[in-house]
């Protein structure tokens, strides 16, 4: 098995520079590669230049604060996201599933714990073989492969990339714009009747492997979730 933990990038945007240094000594200490914000404003270039694959994002920002920038960051990205607040009034926002953060964790808090969070989510994003769930549905990244109770299921890169994504977090609702992103990495236009048709053929192979269960869901006006 790789060690994803030596090329693993972690941003850390936090403006507290004795808490960014701390959090970027010991993530190197593990392994990983940091680079360090200290401000909320451009955070999505930065995301888009560098291709991080988590983001450690504080609640208090200047310029931006962290729960604005989760929410417009995963309209088009899923890059793992963790949380730090020093208020307890922001666990209750952060536990709502519209934001779409991975974790959270509250200050004051022990670095090490703080690396052991960053592990467990990167394990859960990159494993190769991952349950989603236990009703038998399994993901093969490496294999590009599917299987519902044990059954292979058939699908396009495309839709392969979706389920990938929805199933990343699962009962999340997930745009458009962020399917678009998940699916195709270069950055084409992609219409809604594009994205529509491929999660109509998805949803079709899902349930017809799974004994007519539907388990991505429509969201009028909003998008897509898998239950």
């Amino acid at each position: 098995m790789i060690d994803n933990e030596r090329h693993d990038l972690i941003l850390i945007v936090e403006d507290e520079p004795k808490i960014a240094s701390l959090l970027s000594d010991y993530l190197l200490a593990s392994g990983y590669r940091c680079k360090t914000l200290l401000t909320g404003l451009g955070v999505d270039a930065a995301i888009r230049e560098s291709q991080p694959s988590l983001v450690l994002l504080d609640v208090m920002l200047p310029g931006n604060d962290g729960l604005t920038i989760c929410r417009e960051v995963h309209d088009w990205s899923s890059v793992p996201i963790i949380m730090l607040t020093a208020r307890v009034e922001d666990i209750d926002r952060l536990l709502g599933l519209e934001l779409g953060a991975d974790d959270y964790i509250c200050k004051p808090f022990n670095p090490r714990e703080v690396v052991a969070r960053v592990k467990a989510v990167l394990r859960r994003a990159q494993m190769g073989v991952a349950a989603v769930d236990d009703t038998g549905l399994v993901l093969d990244a490496e294999r590009f492969e599917v299987r519902v109770d044990g059954r292979a299921l058939t699908l396009t890169p495309v839709e392969f990339r979706l389920l990938r994504a929805l199933s990343a977090r699962p009962g999340h609702v997930l745009s458009r714009d962020r399917l678009v992103a998940a699916a195709y990495d270069d950055h084409r236009v992609v219409s809604d009747r594009t994205i529509d048709s491929h999660i109509k053929n998805l949803r079709r192979k899902m349930s017809e492997a799974n004994g007519g269960v539907d388990r991505v869901r429509s969201i009028y006006g909003v998008g897509f979730k898998l239950d």
